[in-house]
């Protein structure tokens, strides 16, 4: 399984991100496997954000919980992060990843820079 991130770089504080997770040699609706978004701002470690299951059900950090929606489209093989209300402190590196109990594959990561 492969997994390719991809988005804006470079957002202004108060705006909305949305990033794409490009799915390929598997499939997300695939028996077993979580879709999830991690994070990991600089200088810090990495930081569950949410995840989204192979049965559509999507699961949340109390952190990004009401900010943060994660959704797919099972069509294209993609799945989505969106947040709003960005802040300087929403800088990172975003990862997709996939997981099961027997693998866990994840992107190269995608850098996400928030400022004016």
């Amino acid at each position: 399984v492969q997994l390719e991130e991809s988005g804006p770089g470079l957002v202004n504080p108060s705006q909305t991100l949305s990033l794409t997770c490009t799915v390929s040699g598997g499939s997300i609706t695939a028996h077993t496997y979580y879709w999830a978004w991690i994070r990991q701002p600089p200088g810090k470690g990495l930081e569950w954000m949410g995840a989204i299951a192979y049965s559509g059900s999507t699961y949340y950090s109390p952190f990004f919980r009401g900010r943060t929606a994660i959704s797919r489209d099972a069509a294209k093989n993609t799945v989505y992060l969106q947040m709003n209300s960005l802040k300087s402190e929403d800088t990172a590196v975003y990862y997709c990843n996939a997981w099961n109990t027997l693998n866990n594959y994840w992107g190269q990561g995608t850098q996400v820079t928030v400022s004016s």
